[in-house]
């Protein structure tokens, strides 16, 4: 008597990669249309795994490039355009033979996985570093200015001095460590990509939090970016602490 599909269905839950081929091989004349579905699901999954590692690969050009330097940083920054909240900048050191898949720019992420790589960053990398830089200093000495002080600080909060500084197309000002400008490296370097989503969680979740303080501005959906809601209660209720007065002075 033939298996239950899903006992079968299991078997493929529990098995690894050698697994996998072997209950592909095993189950290849069951023509049930759920044991036909089920390998070709775990067919198709296999073929994006690949396909992810294929695209990691690319991902870390810059970093094989680079490879007689030992600890290689990657840099960049969220939180230049909101009207509200800090800019926060990101350095993550990788491993050299690190097997994180899907680090990309944050922005090309769905929150979900964003939440779930940074977990996975900041279990895995050597070192990882946050700048902030608030609103008040943003008014005082210019965002460009504030970008670079949050990227000086991040890197000021890594346990493990870099070698080497892979940067999201700017070069910092002040920092005695070789720079690798790239533009849009958080689509090109596994390691700036690292920095960007750690950056754009940790501001994420500020922005989450300043949500339940300073209710009515939608900070938790709009993050502090100019939408129409957050506009129209900058009319209506006026600026708070964390509003940038040079970003907001058209609305006032």
């Amino acid at each position: 008597m033939s298996k239950s599909i899903s006992a079968i269905k299991k078997e493929f839950e529990q098995a690894d990669k050698q697994m996998l081929s072997l209950l592909y091989e095993l189950y290849a004349n069951d023509e049930r249309a759920g044991v036909v579905s089920l390998i070709s699901k775990y067919k198709k999954q296999e073929e994006k795994i690949e396909a992810e590692k294929k695209r990691m690969e690319d991902m870390y050009i810059y970093e094989r490039k680079y490879a007689d330097f030992q600890y290689i940083c990657g840099i960049d920054e969220v939180g230049r355009g909101p009207l509200a909240g800090p800019v926060v900048a990101g350095a993550v050191i990788l491993p050299k033979n690190c097997d994180i898949l899907y680090l990309n720019d944050s922005k090309k992420l769905s929150e979900k996985m964003r939440e779930e790589l940074y977990d996975e960053i900041m279990e895995k990398a050597v070192a990882t570093g946050i700048g902030i830089v608030g609103p008040n200093v943003i008014d005082e000495i210019n965002i460009l200015q504030a970008t670079y002080e949050a990227m000086r600080v991040a890197i000021g909060n890594l346990k493990v001095r870099p070698d080497l500084l892979l940067n999201d197309a700017v070069k910092i000002p002040q920092v005695d460590i070789r720079q690798v400008p790239i533009i849009k490296g958080d689509a090109k370097s596994a390691s700036i990509a690292a920095a960007s989503i750690i950056a754009k969680v940790t501001r994420d979740r500020l922005m989450v939090q300043y949500d339940e303080v300073l209710p009515g501005y939608g900070f938790a959906s709009n993050k502090g970016y100019g939408s129409s809601e957050h506009i129209r209660a900058i009319k209506d209720l006026g600026a708070t602490p964390i509003h940038r007065q040079s970003f907001i002075k058209n609305f006032i």
